[in-house]
């Protein structure tokens, strides 16, 4: 691999880190003081629901904007939230959402 692939790489590494070990330290200096979560900011607490938001949002917009992908799209979220609905957990859901996806993407492409 070349060298500015491993800088990327590095990079990536130290921000996942800070992400996780900062708001850790926040949180343990902040019960350790006298005042304890009475002194803690409020985005420490929104922090985490925004990121999993950003993550959704960049997963949800198709590589190749077309009628076809944003169908595919429209129908894995669709089984993605009648399962979890039923199953009430993480993995299914996302699994069975991925598995459409990936039929309707593979079925469309077959009858081109």
């Amino acid at each position: 691999m070349s060298a500015a692939l491993w800088l990327a790489v590095a990079a990536c590494a130290v921000g996942t880190l800070l992400m996780r070990v900062v708001p850790f330290l926040w949180m343990q200096r902040s019960l350790n003081s006298e005042t304890g979560l009475n002194n803690m900011p409020q985005w420490l607490g929104i922090l985490g629901p925004l990121m999993i938001a950003a993550v959704l949002g960049v997963s949800i917009m198709p590589v190749n904007p077309s009628v076809i992908s944003w169908a595919a799209t429209a129908i894995g979220l669709s089984v993605t939230l009648l399962v979890w609905l039923k199953v009430r957990s993480l993995g299914w859901p996302v699994a069975a959402g991925v598995a459409v996806f990936g039929v309707v993407q593979v079925s469309v492409a077959l009858l081109q």
